[in-house]
């Protein structure tokens, strides 16, 4: 052989080699750069599918013993069913609250010596939950934060359908031209804590923002609200005894049927005038004086609403007040009648005999409640009777107490009078018009205690079943149909938390930081192998 066919060969040989290192480098190269794509396609859609699955369902995951940061079920099933679309604007930054649940976590360190979470941070927490559930149904709720000292023109918009102040902290809850503000001392309010714990130096934080703020919700988006003329005053003086009832009558107009989206309206019952187009029902607390015969009148013109009906009545007796001949003349055209005795359970009851526990005697007008198993109490409750008269009344009971159940004297309670057996508590008048298909009907719902609004019964409704059952009751009568009653949270002091800061930090680590770290590591490898 040659040295010129030596060459030739060890040049083939040369140039086979370099076309197999050639090869083997754009294998291993194509593997890399596929592999890399791959990647960053399964990132981007895992994004993808992650951004969407954000807007349908909590991607939080609250482990929180009290479940602080999730909403009710009461809440999310309110929001679900929204229809139209709510605008939450809060009048700071979303840091504004854990600053906020700092200052009060230093006070309570500070006078009282109790070491304290006060977690305001739930609210702006608990807004992302609300905008996230309503993505699940036909509605939705848009939360943004903005600073008033910047973008005034953003409040502003506001105060052509809200004629009170609007201020830093606040909360605006708008559909169109309806608005509701929850207010400093609202958003102050939603944590409270128990002061009889404090004394024996424990902390023990109620949340009752929830309820505020499902509330305002439900209340802007209700395309028909009841406007209630709640009587406070005749003559300008109280109705009722301040000293006793003043808390129930508040609790009354404030927490069961303010926060629950029925608009109330403090009324003289002798001195305004009662139009059936301006209100929906009225309210009567406990008055402790008859009314004259020009109220009455009052009184019935508007239930009866120039023979259109469609208009209500609660009516709250005094549990000590006899001698009211003219309202009980009233209640009588009615078939109703408020007896002079209060009932009396030994057996059934709590605390005292004289606090009975009641129970559903008609399921259609209380409804569905959550809970059915929570007792409904009824301390100094007045015996109520239907009156056989000949007129078309329709005249159902409502709640009633037990077969253990006697009647006693109103000012004795020792003093039985009756024998053992079931009597009404509550009892539901209505009186009805028909039209060709069409049925109008006034109603008039007598309630026996002033003490079941009550603010501890009527507050713990997780304990007592006040609250569901006296809202579902007006709810029917009236038709109102998306008022709910939100239980409140007790909250478990917990001290493993992060501040905002913090979070930030490891939102960083475990989101950028350890990503990237195995991402390199991966690239190192792959660099290794093709290499080889």
């Amino acid at each position: 052989m040659s040295k010129k066919d030596i060459d030739e060969t060890n040049v083939v040989s040369v140039d086979g080699e370099k076309v197999k290192k050639n090869y083997k480098k754009l294998k291993y190269g194509s593997m890399f750069y596929t592999i890399i794509i791959l990647v960053v396609a399964i990132v981007v859609v895992l994004n993808f599918m992650v951004g969407v699955a954000a807007k349908r369902s909590p991607i939080k995951i609250d482990i929180t013993p009290d479940n602080r940061y999730e909403l009710s079920d009461v809440s999310i099933d309110a929001v679900k069913a929204l229809e139209k679309d709510v605008e939450i604007t809060v009048t700071c930054q979303r840091d504004y609250f854990e600053s906020l649940g700092n200052y009060y976590s230093n006070m309570y360190a500070q006078y009282y010596g109790v070491p304290a979470e006060v977690p305001y941070e739930m609210i702006p927490e608990l807004l992302d939950k609300y905008s996230i559930y309503a993505e699940q149904g036909k509605g939705s709720i848009n939360v943004k934060y903005v600073d008033m000292d910047k973008d005034p023109d953003l409040v502003n918009k506001y105060k052509e359908n809200y004629s009170g102040d609007i201020q830093r902290g606040n909360i605006i809850v708008s559909c169109g031209d309806r608005v509701r503000v929850l207010g400093e001392s609202d958003v102050m309010n939603m944590l409270t804590a128990d002061q009889t714990a404090m004394q024996s130096q424990q902390l023990i934080f109620k949340f009752t923002g929830e309820s505020l703020l499902t509330s305002a919700i439900t209340g802007v988006t209700d395309a028909h609200p009841v406007k209630v003329a709640f009587a406070n005053k005749m003559n300008g003086s109280a109705l009722y005894d301040e000293q006793n009832f003043g808390d129930a009558a508040d609790t009354f107009k404030t927490e069961l049927l303010g926060k629950n989206g029925y608009e109330c309206v403090d009324f003289d019952v002798a001195l305004d005038d009662l139009k059936a187009d301006e209100y929906d029902m009225i309210v009567l607390f406990a008055p402790t004086v008859d009314f004259t015969e020009n109220i009455i009148q009052k009184l019935s013109d508007f239930l009866y609403n120039d023979g259109k009906y469609d208009r209500n009545m609660v009516y709250v007796p005094d549990f000590s007040k006899t001698n009211l001949p003219n309202i009980e003349e009233f209640l009588a055209d009615w078939s109703l009648k408020v007896e002079n005795n209060i009932l009396v359970d030994e057996k059934n009851a709590i605390a005292t005999a004289t606090t009975i526990i009641l129970s559903v005697s008609d399921s259609e007008a209380v409804g569905t409640l959550p809970n059915d198993k929570l007792p409904i109490v009824s301390p100094y409750t007045r015996e109520l009777t239907q009156l056989k008269k000949n007129n078309e009344d329709v005249v159902k009971e409502v709640l009633k107490s037990s077969e253990e159940s006697f009647t006693a004297d109103i000012v004795d309670a020792d003093a039985a009078q009756g024998e053992k057996g079931s009597r009404s508590a509550v009892l539901l008048s209505q009186k009805l018009r028909s039209e060709q298909l069409n049925t109008y009907t006034s109603s008039l719902l007598l309630i026996g205690s002033p003490y079941m609004f009550d603010r501890t019964v009527i507050q713990q409704n997780s304990t007592y079943n006040n609250a569901n059952v006296l809202l579902n009751t007006i709810n029917t009568m009236t038709g109102k149909e998306n008022s709910v009653v939100v239980p409140d949270k007790n909250l478990q002091q917990s001290y493993i938390t992060t501040t905002t800061k913090q979070a930030k930090n490891i939102q960083i680590i475990v989101v950028w930081i350890i990503p990237c770290i195995i991402a390199l590591v991966g690239v190192f490898v792959l660099l290794r192998r093709r290499n080889k």
